[in-house]
């Protein structure tokens, strides 16, 4: 079964074609990404306007790019998966649009599929991949979440954030340090050079005794640092304060995934979406993880974006189990608010 996943429902546009048995891990034939942060990088974020429209212009070169380097033609494809949410209602409706016309003109079915959960399931894509059951971090852009995977449809939210996201935090505290975008890996390639203790920064809701998470304060003292320095800061001393910034994020992540382990009483933590691609929290997650004999998993770093083959992927797992949410033929709808936990086995 070959599987196309068409993914829109951001600032990437993301296609792949992904082959997958009755059992064992489905392998990605071909994919293909445009990233569109150069269009949004003069106003310091993403314009759901402007995004719909590279979506529109960028898809379907993109298919015929991938079905090419998989050396497959469209009457190949058994199955369009797109995303269904959450995301941007305009960016959503381009991808869910494209496929449910490629399927009525292929007369194949299409699926649509939850952004999240092709993050969560990524993962298994890489050269070690993990077993259910396990904790996911789900961190990135919009989203902060611990959820229980018990397996394929099987997510229980355990925590997640009451403001901003990991991943916002990333990109407003570069904001106010005066760096591009996107200003989470801006952020982290200049931390590189400075001293993560050279500010004392809050960490909200790390001894909390739940499993939320919030970012917002955090966003506030940095605010507070950057004024203290004023506007002839060196070089030096807006390093020292994005790696301080970095590491408050990363020691709440890292705290509140090792309490999440603990509470479920499993030994085995997935971390997925961009942030989870920041090399100090991965260093961190490595040691702390090992230090209790627990195991992470990551997906591959050219899939810690979002991407097509996530979306491909998720969709091939729910076919070999039984769960593929096929929608009626010609009809489709986009969710750009819907939590994970909603979409279960069904």
């Amino acid at each position: 079964m070959k599987v196309l996943g068409i993914e829109s429902s951001c600032d990437e546009t993301g296609v792949a074609l992904v082959e997958a048995a009755p059992a064992g891990v489905p392998r990605v034939l071909a994919q293909a990404l445009h990233s569109q942060a150069d269009l949004h990088e003069a106003f310091g974020g993403v314009v759901p306007e402007l995004a719909s429209r590279d979506h529109i212009r960028r898809v379907l070169p993109l298919t015929r790019q991938v079905l090419a380097e998989a050396g497959a033609t469209p009457a190949e494809i058994d199955l369009v998966a797109y995303t269904r949410g959450p995301g941007l209602a305009g960016a959503l409706l381009v991808g869910a649009g494209v496929a449910v016309a490629l399927g009525a003109a292929l007369q194949r079915p299409t699926a649509g599929i939850h952004h999240l959960e092709g993050h969560l399931l990524s993962p298994f894509l890489a050269d070690e991949a993990p077993r259910f059951p396990f904790v996911a971090l789900l961190v990135s852009g919009g989203h902060t979440q611990l959820m229980r995977v018990d397996g394929v449809g099987r997510y229980a939210l355990l925590g997640e954030t009451v403001d901003d996201a990991a991943g916002e935090a990333f990109d407003k505290s570069a904001k106010l340090l005066g760096l591009g975008y996107p200003g989470g890996p801006a952020l982290a390639r200049l931390a590189a050079f400075g001293d993560p203790d050279a500010h004392e920064l809050p960490r909200p809701l790390r001894h909390s005794g739940d499993l939320d998470f919030s970012f917002a304060g955090l966003k506030t003292a940095v605010l507070t640092r950057v004024n203290r320095l004023g506007p002839n800061v060196c070089e030096q001393s807006r390093a020292d304060l994005a790696a301080s910034t970095q590491q408050a994020i990363v020691d709440v992540l890292v705290a509140k995934s090792m309490q999440a382990l603990q509470q479920t009483g499993l030994d085995r933590l997935v971390v997925a979406g961009g942030v989870g691609a920041n090399a100090r929290l991965r260093e961190t997650l490595q040691k702390r993880v090992g230090q209790v004999g627990a195991f992470v998993h990551y997906p591959p770093p050219a899939l810690c974006t979002d991407n097509g083959a996530m979306i491909a992927l998720a969709a091939a797992l729910r076919w070999q189990h039984g769960l593929l949410p096929a929608d009626e033929p010609g009809a489709f709808d986009v969710r750009p608010r819907w939590p994970l936990a909603q979409v279960g086995s069904h």
